[in-house]
């Protein structure tokens, strides 16, 4: 009998099977994730020579597993100091731009006094709150 023309049923494939199979893939994963890190590090250290980012690169990809555990035992130390900074650059330039985007303009006290006089002439306010406004604004 041709075992091509039975379907594989559920029962075929044991749980243990499944587990190795998940674990190899989700390593795998992992593995790509480590790889794409390397490069991201490689290209982003401004101390590292063209060359020696040429050199990495071809490194890693020719031998994966080798440059990357290579890249991680010369290197390895220094990649988390670079991620600190870039996040703390990208922190303090996030805090600028809230700084800058919450500021409110200052008003002079000509400009306020011509609003609070649009408010009187509208009858927005009463005489008795535009002299208290007035009075402390020119305070």
């Amino acid at each position: 009998m041709n075992d091509l023309a039975y379907p594989v049923a559920a029962t075929d494939y044991p749980l243990l099977n499944i587990f190795w199979t998940m674990l190899w893939f989700f390593l795998w994963v992992v593995f790509l994730m480590l790889i794409f890190r390397i490069f991201a590090d490689v290209f982003r250290d401004d101390r590292l020579s063209g060359w020696g980012k040429a050199g990495w690169t071809i490194f890693v990809i020719v031998l994966p597993f080798l440059g990357a555990f290579v890249y991680l035992i010369a290197r390895g130390k220094h990649m988390g100091e670079r991620d600190m900074r870039a996040m703390e650059k990208r922190d303090e330039q996030f805090r600028a731009y809230v700084r800058e985007a919450a500021e409110t303009p200052e008003r002079t006290s000509a400009e306020e006094l011509t609003k609070l006089a649009e408010l009187k002439n509208h009858g927005d306010i009463s005489d008795a709150e535009y002299e208290r406004a007035k009075t402390k604004i020119l305070a």
